[in-house]
């Protein structure tokens, strides 16, 4: 049985594009461990900077594990729930918009989704949760520190 872990992320840029930050809280209930993450990219994108926070906190596991990922995404939660990007891979990383933005990050989170088994969670943004407003405060922090 895998360890089950529960993730938060958030991710977000300003101006979009611009100055970007990406966060997330891990959680094992498990242990009663919470781990936080973030880092930031100076030209970036809102998308770009919600998949890479997928990415990195799914990275920072360290053996396969059971997760629940909560985020206020929906681009990215529908991605995988809604099956885009298996429609996206039959079709050449190609959308009813001609080709598919972020291929590189959707190809990473693809291959990490095959290593660990994800449920996918949408959470409203800047409301009561907690774990995803630290996130968010994460984001904010990162965007600062690139200054």
């Amino acid at each position: 049985m895998n360890p089950h872990v529960i993730i938060y992320t958030d991710g977000g840029a300003s101006p979009n594009p611009g100055k970007g930050g990406w966060a997330a809280v891990l959680y094992s209930p498990e242990h009663d461990a919470k781990r936080e993450i973030y880092g930031g990219e100076h030209d970036t994108t809102n998308n770009r900077m919600e998949i890479t926070a997928a990415i990195k906190a799914l990275e920072a596991l360290k053996t396969p594990c059971d997760v629940d990922l909560y985020t206020d995404s929906t681009y990215l939660k529908n991605t995988f729930e809604k099956k885009w990007i298996a429609k996206w891979r039959k079709n050449g990383w190609k959308n009813t918009s001609g080709a598919v933005l972020n291929r590189d990050l959707w190809e990473k989170l693809l291959s990490l989704t095959e290593i660990h088994s994800v449920k996918w969670h949408h959470v409203k943004g800047h409301a009561d949760d907690e774990l995803n407003n630290r996130c968010d405060e994460l984001v904010r922090k990162a965007r600062e520190e690139l200054r």
